[in-house]
């Protein structure tokens, strides 16, 4: 699997870092009460972001990584921005997400719809829904598990939050891991979070490969 469709196509569980890690055994429920508060304070920390710049490091199963900028602009834009050789770009213009290979020329796309994949891109619609905060984290640690039953294709998202006196609503999104349906998993961890810049429109569009490698008629 190509990295960029790696973030999140078919995909699955956010990435703890091994000083949070969950218990391999099913978590055990906390309160409803408790889990209640709890993700109602990772919905309004992700709300409160009206723009997010951060540095992310993507990893998959086979231990290879890939860096780059992630943008993000509520409500539903965000941009992956891949450094290096990886020649790729991830973007969601708030109604699909996009996949662009310039590679090999190739362009994907898929409607956010009502996928757990909305838990990061409509926190207001989605992460109510689809959300269950996990126990097993200390410090103040969130740890919100998003799947629609539904749609189990999906995967699973488990996003990682910990307290930030600097971030908006007072958590700082950390990471995120993938598992897709053939066990492919995929971490990402962001780092260097920047709120409340200006970000145009423009930022997520994209140049289509496809229109540019085609020969004249």
């Amino acid at each position: 699997m190509r990295p960029a469709a790696a973030l999140f196509a078919g995909v699955a569980t956010l990435a703890v870092p091994a000083s949070l890690a969950l218990p391999t055994t099913p978590a055990v429920a906390q309160s409803s009460r408790s889990q209640a508060s709890q993700l109602d304070r990772a919905v309004a920390a992700l709300r409160a972001i009206t723009t997010l710049r951060a540095d992310f490091t993507q990893t998959d199963r086979s231990g290879r990584s890939y860096s780059g900028t992630l943008t993000l602009r509520n409500p539903g834009r965000i941009r992956f921005e891949y450094s290096g050789d990886a020649n790729m770009l991830v973007v969601s213009d708030g109604r699909a997400l996009t996949f662009v290979d310039y590679e090999v020329n190739q362009v994907e796309r898929y409607p956010i719809g009502e996928s757990p994949l909305g838990a990061l891109l409509d926190p207001n619609r989605d992460m109510r829904r689809y959300g269950e905060v996990q126990s097993g984290t200390t410090d103040g640690v969130i740890s919100v598990m998003v799947r629609d039953p539904s749609h189990p294709e999906y995967g699973v998202f488990n996003f990682i939050f910990v307290p930030d006196s600097g971030a908006p609503g007072g958590l700082r999104l950390a990471s995120w891991v993938a598992l897709d349906a053939q066990n492919n998993r995929t971490t990402v961890r962001l780092r260097n979070h920047r709120y409340g810049m200006s970000v145009p429109n423009s930022t997520f569009t994209y140049r289509d490969p496809r229109r540019s490698s085609r020969r004249p008629g």
